[in-house]
């Protein structure tokens, strides 16, 4: 077994386990084997196993064996506003163990000031010191910089991590524009690293907030009011876009709501490669609670985004996941005491955000999936465990069941009923926003690193046992696709000969006037001056200003005046069916279909527009020369290199 990096800790020995009469269950398989571990890894799987003396033995009478759970979403001991979440890693992992989890993936936050080397070893310190299971961690970018990009070479290159977080919220705190957003998902992309997002709209947040409390409502209905699903939905589209362009994996956390889960959904279908993490909240309970009134209650759901205030979301969410639509499972585990959220009492913004779900997520999903016929036992196992490890570059290391994996296993009841409570549960937070839920499937067994973790009810764990597993880039489950979608998507110039016309000269455009145009002719369309309507001379009737003689320029200039002088729900009907009158002059108006051509004359040639009409004009194929003719070069316009 790997020992990285403990200090005063004695080196843990593994128990030689031998797991009889169990099924083992996959993602993609399931099958009767027993399972011999030694020195935390899965040395045989079979039958009648020859084993060395000494070795514990576990009944498992036909229940299921599956790999531990891993949790791709924590935030355990998370600074706020000089408080700290009362969960730490010691009491998140152990609520961890007690659920069937025997690996979570925790989040780094590193203050706007300080660097992100300097955030990772201080949440390294924290957990090597209180884990009481194996661990990894993701990196939230604060804010960007050149400095901060080189930062970004050194964590994938050097210090174990590739994933980073992004906040499309949070306006003037951690909030990412645009173009920040391109930028980093391009540098990410390169790295071989995965983009997570936080996806919701902090400009339209900000204003809805203000809006809010201008209105009295100061309470945490305000936060989901603040924050309708919308802007959950346009975020979520806008990282998918970014992402798409650059060409980058991203990884959209904590999907609360119905339409981000289906643009997520849409995507892949698309062939983008982005993924939808939904949490314990989402898929377990909803935002009616947010209007309970017991303010310390509604004050426990408050997290971002909220939890939809839609009664059917966690059933919709917990179909996709089933579906695969949605690939994976946290739990945002991030608990405050009510002491705590009660700083914002008064101001439904200054509540911290988070809530339990570490210990629960597993059973949550099988009841509301498996148990209900969503989803089978296989797909449980993905979006529980397997799909995290392909993802972050983990497997087979966990989330299977092989030769040589690790000995993170749990013996799964499907049986088994719980009923969620506060009084019973390992977190340290005072409310459980699952309370009183009962949850079918539930851990008899739980095994991490080799030895038992939880048996009989009972758990037994060590704290600071927990190793720090480094996460290598380019993980071959979601860069596969980015490297031929990068080849697919190669750009190149078209080659075209050199353009030998004429080029407008912008130095001698008259200030307020109309260039004077090529005598060569130009496919840039020229903008008509503005004509005073007060002066005009034009006429239906046949009288005031003179028209020129010939049939081209006079239906040139009937358009134009058409478009300048007269109102615009009165245009079309004169252009299309109308006769217009110039002296002695008639000339009738009818469209031309013939996209992207250009209309030829022995004397000059006139740009015509998407529907075959010169600028600025209509014309009825009449009052066409028999010298003049329809002339479509291959490609239309972008391969004219002369109009000669």
């Amino acid at each position: 077994m790997s020992y990285q990096g403990k200090k005063n800790i004695p080196r843990i020995t593994s128990d030689r386990l031998l797991i009889k009469g169990g099924r083992i269950v996959n993602d993609d398989q399931s099958f009767y084997a027993d399972i011999y571990m030694e020195d935390g890894l899965i040395k045989q799987i079979g039958d009648n196993l020859i084993v060395p003396g000494g070795v514990k033995t576990i009944e498992a009478n036909g229940k299921m064996v599956i790999p531990g759970g891993i949790d791709v979403h924590t935030r355990l001991q998370m600074p706020y506003k000089g408080m700290t979440a009362v969960d730490d890693f010691f009491q998140g992992t152990k609520a961890a163990l007690a659920g069937g989890t025997t690996m979570i993936m925790d989040h780094v936050v590193p203050d706007p000031e300080s660097s992100l080397a300097e955030a990772l070893e201080r949440w390294r310190e924290w957990a090597d010191g209180k884990a009481c299971c194996d661990y990894a961690l993701h990196v939230d970018i604060p804010r960007w910089s050149d400095r901060i990009r080189q930062e970004l070479h050194t964590m994938v290159q050097e210090k174990g991590v590739n994933s980073f977080m992004v906040y499309m919220a949070y306006k003037d705190l951690y909030q990412m524009s645009n173009t920040e957003l391109y930028e980093i998902f391009s540098c990410l992309a390169e790295l071989g690293a995965i983009a997570q997002v936080h996806a919701e709209n902090g400009d339209i947040i900000a204003q809805e907030q203000t809006r809010m409390l201008e209105m009295g409502i100061t309470g945490p209905e305000g936060h989901v009011l603040s924050r309708p699903e919308e802007l959950e939905a346009e975020a979520v589209f806008r990282a998918i876009t970014i992402a798409s362009q650059t060409n980058c994996p991203l990884y959209v956390t904590k999907v609360m709501s119905k339409s981000a889960a289906d643009l997520i959904s849409q995507a892949r279908k698309k062939g983008n490669v982005v993924f939808g993490e939904p949490i314990t909240a989402s898929l377990g309970t909803d935002g009616t609670h947010y209007w309970s009134k017991n303010w310390a209650k509604a004050a426990a759901f408050v997290v971002s985004p909220p939890l939809s205030p839609d009664p059917t979301t966690p059933d919709y969410i917990n179909s996709l996941l089933a579906s695969g639509d949605l690939q994976v499972s946290g739990s945002a585990h991030c608990t405050f005491s009510t002491a705590q959220k009660a700083i914002g009492k008064d101001n439904f913004t200054a509540i911290p955000e988070g809530t339990n779900g570490i210990e629960e997520r597993m059973s949550v999903i099988w009841d509301k999936a498996v148990a209900t016929g969503k989803m089978d036992e296989n797909q449980f196992v993905a979006v529980t465990s397997t799909n995290a490890a392909k993802i972050f570059n983990l497997y087979p290391r966990k989330g299977r069941i092989a030769v040589g994996s690790d000995s993170d296993l749990v013996i799964w009841d499907p049986d088994a009923v719980k009923i969620v409570t506060a009084k019973t549960h390992q977190s340290a937070a005072e409310y459980n926003i699952f309370e009183g839920m009962e949850l079918r499937g539930a851990p008899l067994v739980v095994i991490c690193q080799g030895k038992i973790m939880l048996e009989d009810g009972n758990l037994h764990v060590t704290q600071g046992t927990g190793r720090f597993l480094p996460s290598s880039p380019f993980p071959d489950y979601v860069y596969k696709r980015i490297k031929a979608r990068r080849k697919m998507a190669e750009m190149h110039a078209v080659p075209r000969g050199m353009y030998d016309g004429p080029v407008f000269d912008l130095t001698t455009t008259p200030k307020g006037g109309t260039p004077a145009g090529s005598t060569r002719g130009s496919p840039t369309r020229q903008t008509p001056p503005v004509r005073n309507l007060h002066q005009s001379g034009f006429s239906l009737s046949g009288h005031g200003q003179s028209w020129p003689s010939t049939p081209l320029h006079l239906a040139v200039e009937a358009r134009r005046t058409v478009a300048t002088e007269v109102p615009v729900q009165h245009q079309t009907l004169l252009l299309q069916h109308g006769s217009v009158h110039g002296g002695a002059s008639t000339v009738t108006f009818k469209p031309l279909l013939l996209s992207g051509s250009f209309l030829e004359s022995e004397r000059e040639q006139v740009p015509v527009d998407s529907l075959g009409r010169p600028f600025g004009t209509q014309i009825d194929e009449g009052v066409r020369s028999a010298s003049k003719r329809i002339v479509a070069p291959p490609g239309g316009r972008s391969n004219i290199t002369s109009l000669s």
